[in-house]
């Protein structure tokens, strides 16, 4: 118990136990190292504590020798519980997005470039942030002196905060008193009814969005770590340890407790699907797997069912990449919301930054909250009003009232300018003075309000959510790519003894002009100001790291075109008068480009690079002796 409570000596690699001293660095692992294919999934598995007098402490970790720096066990502690506005009570499940502080890469990672070139840009693995996945309970416990007892189990490592203080939930004495708690210079008002009880969390961090995966991983783990404490806990890590590591475009069988998670990692290459996948390799498996639909869809339709009216306006702002500040009544509302948001651009890259629950104890809170420049290109979700004091100067405000779980379509929410904004009680409504440049689709709001009076499932909602969405973001996009791609020099061009010329420079007015031809109306039937949509968006983030993307990968595809008209053409003949020099340099450059291929970076087949390998052997075969030692050293 001493080491559960942090005051014993630190248990060995493998064991349940709190965290040693704070290291900005990882504790290196090499591929065959324990707990290298748990790390493929997760960073590690943490249990959170909540203590009236001491406050959060981050009091447990598996394994025990990841590491935190101070600011990020800070954050995972705040961002573990709900604050004082959030009215959780029974089970919640929510998620959250935090800043990497430093620390090298660990061994383990070395594979990212290779899951991240077959995985779907949305799906790709965090290089500099956390995602946690946070299941939130209360439950009765009257070993517990003063209100309630809160602990959040979660992915890192242990360290105290004495004083600090959990927002968010009802805090009371056994007499019923009102409890009043520090907050900064601010004193804060944490009142309760005198009830006994426990609150808990579980969270899992990890640099995968796999939001669907992780919170059915939280449902099975959860109730039995509750009960049963660290023994459960640590033979949940070990069977997460033999799970095979993700693989886009491959369906895994993953046991856990008993149960058989079925999930397919989607892949690039996949085409559009709005039905779920279909089941694989059920005839050998005991007990039948439970098939997870996506590893990372939301139920789109429950999440917008307040702001459907408005779904043209908050696409635009996401591609546009505007500040926008999402005020949800829980933790769980304001995630899913940031979440289907920025879900919105895909098979875009969502480039802003985004932080699914956040609040004012966040290291990054006074970067977001700065009144000395503009506001910050990240969607914020929050739960305490506060916020909305704060951050009155943001363009963009979302305010989202309690779910409503009738059958009947809620009522919608208001477009408000900014002005009717008040710091208190404000109530429902899309605060902002932007005006939509398309119009919206009203037969799309027609289908799917003819599928709530038909009680039409949610999730064929969503997929008619998701379909129209993404062809909206496609009629988008075709016209940048078909521009793109003219900017790639011809292929008869680039001979394989000369530098390969260059890709022509984009230019937005050429760009325009090309749009009466072969612009979005072809493939979309919405009517607007597609123009000056364009115009907008060629000042974001999104056109900023959707050009930079396609022309790293227009520059790889040149090379690889360079490197195959050099292996199909007579080598031997080239060298009939050249220099030593020359033919040394052909040598460097082909090794270059040789290990860039072999290292995945280039588009080529198996077939050239065996040429390759061979015009290298020859080319150094026809060296003087001397040379070919410096070449090629025993």
């Amino acid at each position: 118990m001493d080491a559960l409570l942090g005051t014993g000596p630190r248990r060995a690699r493998g064991c349940l136990g709190a965290a040693g001293p704070t290291s900005s660095g990882r504790a290196a692992r090499t591929p065959a190292a324990p707990w290298a294919r748990f790390s493929a999934w997760l960073e590690c598995v943490c249990v959170v504590t909540f203590d009236l007098e001491l406050g959060q402490a981050l009091e447990l970790v598996y394994p025990n020798d990841f590491r935190l720096t101070d600011k990020e066990k800070s954050s995972i502690c705040y961002l573990s519980f709900p604050d004082s506005h959030s009215g959780c009570l029974g089970d919640t499940q929510f998620s959250f997005r935090m800043r990497q502080c430093g620390g090298q890469r660990s061994p383990w990672h070395a594979d990212d470039r290779h899951y991240n070139s077959r995985a779907p840009v949305a799906l790709q693995r965090e290089p500099a942030h956390y995602f946690g996945y946070v299941y939130f309970r209360q439950v009765k416990d009257s070993s517990v002196k003063r209100g309630y007892f809160q602990k959040a189990l979660g992915s890192s490592p242990t360290g105290r905060h004495p004083g600090s203080s959990v927002l968010g939930f009802l805090l009371s004495n056994n007499s019923g008193v009102q409890v009043r708690r520090s907050w900064g210079s601010c004193p804060v008002k944490l009142v309760g009814r005198a009830t006994l009880g426990q609150l808990q969390s579980l969270v899992l961090v990890s640099r995968l969005p796999f939001v669907r995966l992780f919170q059915a991983l939280l449902s099975l783990i959860a109730p039995e770590y509750f009960d049963k404490l660290a023994p459960c806990l640590e033979a949940v890590c070990s069977e997460i340890d033999q799970w095979p590591a993700p693989a886009p475009g491959q369906t895994l069988n993953l046991p856990v407790m008993g149960v058989v998670v079925q999930v397919r990692i989607p892949s690039r290459v996949d085409k559009s699907e709005s039905s779920p996948p279909k089941q694989f390799d059920q005839e050998n498996l005991l007990p039948a797997p439970v098939v997870l639909a996506s590893v990372h869809e939301l139920d789109l339709f429950r999440c917008f069912r307040p702001v459907l009216t408005h779904m043209q306006t908050l696409w635009e702002l996401m591609l546009l990449g505007e500040p926008l500040l999402v005020l949800a009544p829980s933790p769980d509302v304001s995630s899913e919301m940031v979440l289907a948001l920025t879900s919105c651009l895909q098979p875009l890259r969502f480039c802003c930054d985004f932080r699914p629950y956040f609040t004012i104890h966040d290291s990054e809170f006074k970067e977001f909250t700065t009144r000395t420049q503009a506001p910050p290109n990240v969607v914020l979700g929050v739960t305490n009003p506060f916020f909305i004091k704060t951050l009155q100067h943001w363009p963009h405000i979302l305010r989202v009232g309690e779910p409503k779980m009738s059958g009947d379509l809620p009522k919608q929410v208001k477009l408000k300018k900014p002005s009717r904004l008040k710091t208190l009680d404000t109530k429902p409504g899309l605060y902002t003075a932007y005006t939509a440049h398309l119009h919206r689709d009203k037969a799309l709001l027609k289908r799917l309000l003819k599928g709530v009076q038909k009680k039409r499932p949610s999730d064929v909602q969503s997929a008619l959510l998701r379909r129209h969405l993404l062809e909206l973001t496609q009629s988008f996009i075709i016209p940048l790519e078909h521009y793109m791609a003219s900017l790639m020099p011809l292929q008869k061009s680039i001979t394989p003894w000369k530098t390969p010329p260059q890709i022509q420079p984009f230019s937005q007015d050429d760009f325009l002009r090309s749009l009466e031809h072969a612009g979005p109306q072809l493939t979309c039937i919405l009517k607007g100001d597609w123009l000056g949509l364009y115009r907008r968006f060629f000042k974001s983030p999104h056109f900023d790291g959707w050009y930079r993307q396609r022309h790293k990968e227009m520059a790889l595809k040149l090379e690889a075109l360079h490197l195959e008209a050099i292996c199909e053409a007579n080598i031997e003949t080239w060298m009939k008068d050249k220099s030593e020099v020359e033919v040394v340099d052909l040598v460097l450059k082909l090794r270059e480009k040789l290990v860039r291929a072999q290292g995945h970076q280039l588009p080529v087949k198996e077939a050239t690079l065996q040429r390759a390998q061979l015009y290298i052997e020859t080319v150094i075969g026809s060296l003087p002796k001397d040379l070919q030692a410096v070449l090629c050293p025993p």
